[in-house]
């Protein structure tokens, strides 16, 4: 793994990528922390950290669009699969690598409030726990990242469709609040979640007796669910997208509000992304 991430750091700054990434990220963190903090004479920074979270939108398709898609492209992923290293660890050492990168870089704009504490007193753990946040966002968005690069080797392509997600995954708290909460909606949804299962199963193993297996079970638990709780489909949509809300969590630390909960999920939903991309990396050695 430390090769893998010696070799994607060293990439990333004898290539333009590296510092297109701080550059840009720097550039639109500085002119926020100028007009937020510097002109109108404030000293919350919290806010300033709250308000560059849409960069991740653009940024991270950028850091994370070739970290497998090229390899795919140029044919080298067969020299790293058929080396004595582990799946696991060339996608932890490419993951690491581009979180190293964004951490550099955020450690950067930490010149910021340490400006701001020349001329008055700052909350210093409150911007602390900010950062914390701040860091924790930016490496669940990397992970998504990461997973697209694994599913194609264009990098046009992995960076479109690593901005759709992370674009999604941005306005899912206004999407939720338009969504249906009646029990019949929940059960529907129920049904597309099996789908998506059974789906998920055959392009996996593409055995058609497997999925039937798969729907059966799955339409039996959501009947089983139905008779002995029937209120459990009320909200249900509502309740699994909230899953996936990224800011949800993070307005916590805009507050300067540093808990357990988020933490544990930040790193639960990067962990998840990482495995999947190892699984999807393990399918195409396989195949």
């Amino acid at each position: 793994m430390l090769a893998v991430l010696r070799r994607e750091l060293k990439a990333y700054y004898l290539s333009p990528t590296g510092y297109i990434f701080m550059g840009f990220f720097l550039l639109l963190s500085g002119f926020f922390f100028a007009f937020s903090n510097l002109f109108t004479a404030s000293p919350s920074y919290l806010g300033v950290l709250g308000s560059i979270t849409f960069i991740f939108l653009i940024v991270v398709p950028i850091l994370t669009m070739r970290l497998l898609s090229e390899e795919s492209r140029q044919k080298t992923d067969q020299l790293l699969l058929t080396s004595p290293l582990s799946v696991t660890g060339m996608v932890l050492g490419k993951y690491f690598a581009a979180v190293g990168v964004f951490l550099i870089t955020l450690l950067i704009t930490c010149i910021y409030p340490i400006i701001l504490s020349f001329f008055g007193t700052i909350a210093v753990w409150e911007i602390v726990g900010g950062y914390v946040g701040f860091f924790l966002l930016g490496s669940a968005f990397i992970a998504v990242g990461l997973f697209v690069s694994s599913m194609t080797d264009n990098q046009v392509i992995a960076a479109v469709v690593t901005f759709s997600a992370l674009l999604f995954l941005w306005i899912l708290d206004w999407i939720i609040e338009g969504l249906p909460t009646d029990r019949v909606s929940g059960i529907v949804f129920a049904c597309l979640l099996v789908a998506g299962a059974v789906a998920l199963v055959y392009f996996s193993i593409r055995n058609i007796y497997v999925c039937i297996a798969v729907a059966l079970v799955g339409l039996g638990i959501v009947a089983v669910l139905y008779f002995t709780n029937e209120f459990l489909f009320d909200g249900l949509i509502v309740r699994v997208l909230e899953w996936f809300s990224l800011l949800k969590r993070y307005d916590n630390f805009t507050l300067g509000i540093l808990s357990l909960s988020p933490i544990v999920y930040y790193i639960s939903f990067s962990s998840i992304f990482v495995f999947l991309t190892v699984r999807m990396i393990e399918k195409r050695r396989w195949s």
